[in-house]
């Protein structure tokens, strides 16, 4: 793998194999699929990403597969893990701090119910950096910085977006109960929107259930024009409620995988915003990384967007090969 200048430190790191997409341990592994060759010297940091991903979430595999890269590059040890329930992942988190982990990444879709945790870290002396989620709180509970969007800028953009399509009245699909950060996207959006537009709470654990809802929902009233998705995955699932209950819906969604892609391209899905979790998970392990070897403030106290940004039939094809690839 090719050597990386960090920042202007004029330091040169060698990578080495890439981890384990299951363990996540930092550890040599073999990469069977030619991921990289090469010895790295460990630089003794050890740093923990604890998320609220729910299992089997396409989205989060990205945040951890840029996390982990991240971790080899830099030849440190990165241990990923996720909790949806808000009191889990503040024993995640605690479990870093009694670790004596250098650093801490952590999304706060649910701030208050981790503030204690993350509040703890920091006073214990560990780096903490927020990604994805936790905008709005992360300077209050003393992180060094957030990695992410804007969730009421981007929110807003889709709604503006969605009215100069010509939708007039829409569903916004929420895969996740109690997650702030989904629930502002929608707010946002029916605030920009001309039209109207109606929250729907789905399963995201169960896309055969998110599909199902959706086409329910659209079966029960045909004015719905349009049906906006917070993540890639579900976006699929809400191709296939179009097709299936004969609704002539347009999607749009947020967030990128092979297949929205590729349906963007062939004029199923309108459009994605993508928000890049790949950014967020391996810039989320650069901050800490560069807090420990140089005592680095990246962002000098204001956050770091990692987006939004529109993929439309127009440029999707410039993504397509990196979607391929998992990161985007």
């Amino acid at each position: 793998m090719k050597k990386r200048l960090l920042g202007g430190l004029g330091l040169a790191v060698s990578a080495v194999l890439l981890l384990s997409a299951c363990s996540g341990t930092g550890q040599e592994t073999t990469d069977g699929d030619g991921g990289g060759t090469g010895d790295t010297e460990s630089k003794g940091f050890t740093y923990a990403v604890v998320t609220h991903s729910a299992p089997g979430d396409a989205f989060w595999d990205r945040v951890k597969s840029g996390a982990e890269q991240a971790g080899s590059d830099y030849g440190v040890d990165v241990t990923y893990n996720s909790d949806p329930d808000p009191a889990k992942q503040s024993q995640l988190i605690d479990n870093a701090i009694a670790q004596g982990v250098d650093g801490i990444v952590v999304s706060m879709a649910n701030p208050d119910g981790v503030k204690d945790s993350v509040e703890r870290a920091v006073k214990a002396g560990i780096s903490v950096v927020t990604i994805n989620s936790g905008l709005e709180k992360f300077k209050e509970f003393g992180a060094i910085t957030h990695i992410g969007q804007s969730e009421s800028i981007a929110g807003a953009a889709v709604g503006e977006r969605l009215g100069t399509e010509g939708a007039t009245k829409a569903l916004c699909v929420i895969q996740e109960a109690g997650n702030i950060g989904l629930e502002e996207r929608c707010t946002a959006a029916a605030e920009a929107f001309s039209g109207s537009m109606e929250n729907l709470q789905v399963d995201g654990t169960n896309d055969a259930e998110v599909k199902a809802t959706i086409k329910s929902k659209l079966q029960a009233d045909p004015s719905i024009d349009a049906v906006l998705t917070l993540g890639g995955q579900y976006a699929i699932d809400a191709v296939g409620a179009v097709d299936e209950s004969g609704s002539s819906a347009q999607v749009a969604t947020f967030d990128l995988s092979e297949d929205v892609v590729s349906a963007i391209e062939d004029g199923s899905i309108l459009f994605a915003v993508d928000q890049q979790p790949y950014v967020q998970g391996f810039l989320g392990v650069t901050a800490v990384y560069l807090k420990s070897l140089n005592g680095n403030d990246i962002g000098g106290g204001q956050p770091v967007y990692s987006g939004p940004a529109f993929v439309t039939k127009d440029n999707a094809a410039e993504v397509a090969e990196f979607a391929k690839n998992g990161t985007r």
